[in-house]
């Protein structure tokens, strides 16, 4: 009979740990944030000097998508390093083999 993994605990198997994790998490968001704002205003840049006066609705769609996709991108990998330092892969790690 397989057993279940174990359900993780709130701060991992080392509070501090996940802490810090968390502190570095929210820090290298701030960083991406501003990346974000500097990647749009490039783009947006770009679309000026290649193409002249940019229609409302292509600026906001520009806006949206580079700014949205650098932040996603970005948050998602961060939370994958967050994850492994924070202990949970570990504590998910430690369910057990099943049983074939």
């Amino acid at each position: 009979m397989p057993r279940h993994d174990p359900i993780p605990r709130p701060g991992g198997a080392d509070p501090e740990r996940a802490a810090a994790a968390w502190r570095r998490y929210r820090n290298l968001m701030g960083w991406m944030a501003l990346a974000a704002l500097v990647t749009v205003l490039l783009s947006l840049l770009y679309l000026w000097l290649t193409m002249g006066p940019i229609p409302l609705h292509m600026a906001i769609a520009t806006i949206l998508g580079v700014g949205f996709t650098v932040l996603v991108g970005t948050g998602l990998m961060g939370l994958v390093f967050l994850s492994n330092r924070s202990g949970h892969d570990e504590d998910a790690g430690q369910g057990g083999g099943h049983d074939d």
